[in-house]
Formats: structure tokens, sequence, C-alpha cells
């Protein structure tokens, strides 16, 4: 019986923030303690001539290892920077959750976060990316704020490029290797209205805003990134969104791409018996 209330809370607390569960950003809040999450993403976009369509390819293991820390691990496949579909990078992300403020329908959360990527790619682009594109370290903070079905987040952060050749100055194609990423996200539950039992589907919509900034370079971009999100049973989240640039004059692969994404979570199995 303990057990059971025990998961009934845990499942009320994944309800209450999903619409903070955000497609293309992590807001402050962590998944539960012990648990454990799978999630596979597509990416799909066309190069820059337009003429080819690229996927990149990207499965992810998240932990939830005590209610403040969560670390993910995942790696890509993509043809991005390749004719063929091949193996491209593997990334390390953790999280640490310091500040909590919590009222009955509402809460105010911050964490910093740290990422290290590897990546066989060789640097094209200005655009500095650590999700399969480059081999860096990026650190930051982020700040989220849930208001009943309204959750906004931000976060900024610092991302370093460690790509071969950084050392090579060229006059005649600079490349950017320092960069500040920022981001503005809002999501909210669109459905249920009112929760009957736990096996209920949340709808959540979101929109984001997501930038970067060279600081060797005078380049940026702004993109918006709607989408849509549907949870069931609070256990599996199926995410589609689509991202596209409304200002910016950095050198990049695409300016607009499609995410499809499926995730799984398993409560307490990291928890010891």
């Amino acid at each position: 019986m303990r057990i059971l209330f025990i998961t009934l809370l845990v499942l009320g607390a994944l309800r209450s923030s999903a619409q903070e569960l955000y497609v293309f950003t992590e807001p402050a809040s962590n998944m539960p303690a012990h648990s454990l999450s799978v999630k596979q993403t597509a990416k799909v976009l066309h190069d820059a001539s337009g003429s080819a369509i690229n996927q990149r390819q990207t499965t992810e293991l998240m932990f939830g290892l005590t209610k403040d820390w969560m670390v993910h691990a995942s790696t890509t496949f993509s043809n991005m920077y390749s004719p063929s579909f091949q193996w491209e990078s593997a990334r390390l992300y953790a999280k640490y959750r310091f500040l909590t403020h919590d009222d009955l329908y509402s809460h105010f959360r911050m964490a910093a976060f740290a990422e290290a990527s590897y990546s066989r790619n060789v640097l094209h682009y200005d655009e500095l990316s650590l999700e399969g594109d480059h081999k860096g370290v990026q650190a930051g903070v982020i700040a989220t704020q849930l208001l009943h079905k309204l959750a906004i987040s931000s976060s900024v952060s610092l991302v370093e490029n460690f790509q071969e050749g950084r050392d090579e100055k060229s006059v005649y194609s600079p490349q950017s290797y320092e960069g500040l990423n920022y981001s503005l996200s809002a999501g909210y539950l669109l459905f249920p209205r009112n929760y009957t039992n736990y096996k209920q589907v949340n709808v959540n919509l979101y929109a984001e805003l997501l930038g970067q900034k060279s600081l060797d370079l005078n380049r940026s971009f702004l993109d918006v990134a709607p989408a849509v999100q549907l949870i069931f049973n609070s256990q599996a989240k199926l995410n589609a969104g689509y991202r596209f640039q409304v200002n910016g004059n950095m050198n990049r692969m695409s300016n607009n791409s499609w995410l499809l994404s499926f995730e799984w979570l398993w409560l307490n199995a990291l928890k010891r018996k």
C-alpha cells in the first residue's frame, strides 16, 4: 500500500509539471529520482542546396540519480556530413537542480548543467552544436517557472568547439569556435481539462525561441520552434516539432528542420531492492 501511494504521488508530480517537458530544450526540473528513460529522436532537414534530405538519429539514455541530479548519455548516426548513413558522435550531459520553491499550483526552479561531446565530423558551418555536429563542451544555467497550466523557462550557456584546426586561423574563411546560446520556452497543458485518472492522455503545446551569438565572429541566429507533445499513461512521450530561422547571418547547414521523438520512462528502475 505504501509503494502504491508513493507511486501515485510521483505520477501526480509528473502530471503537474508535464507542460515543462520541452521538446527542444531542458527545463530546470529533473526526471523522478531512481528513474530510467530511453529516447529516440529523428531530426530531418534539407541540405544547404535544398536538393537532398538529411537526417540524424539520436539514441539517448537518461538517468534520474536523485531529485537534484540527472545524467544523459547519447549517441548519433546520420548522413549530414557523409554520403552514407553512419555513426558520428557521443555525448554526456549532467544537470544539478540547486534551487526549488514549490507552491500548491506553481513552482520555481533553477539548475546548472554541463555537457561534453565527441564528433567525427569536420567543422563546416558557423553554428556551434554538440548534438552530433561538433566536438566540444557547454555549460550554463536554467530557470523554470510553473504557473498552473503554463510553464515558462529560460536558459543561457557558453559553448566551446574543440574541432581540429582551431588554432589555424584563416582570413579567407574564418570559423567560429566560441558561442553564447540562449533560449526562452513556453509550454501549455491543453488537455485534459480535468484529471479523472492517470491513464488520460496529456496534450501539451510549446513555443520556443532558440538563439546563438558567436563570441569570436560577428554572427548570430534566432529560431522559433513550435511543437506538440502527447503523454500516454504518464510514462510514454511523443514529440513533434518544427524549427525555423527568423533572423540571422550565420552560415548553417539548414535554416529549418523537423523533429520527431519518442520517450519511455521506467520509475524506480535504479532503486536498490
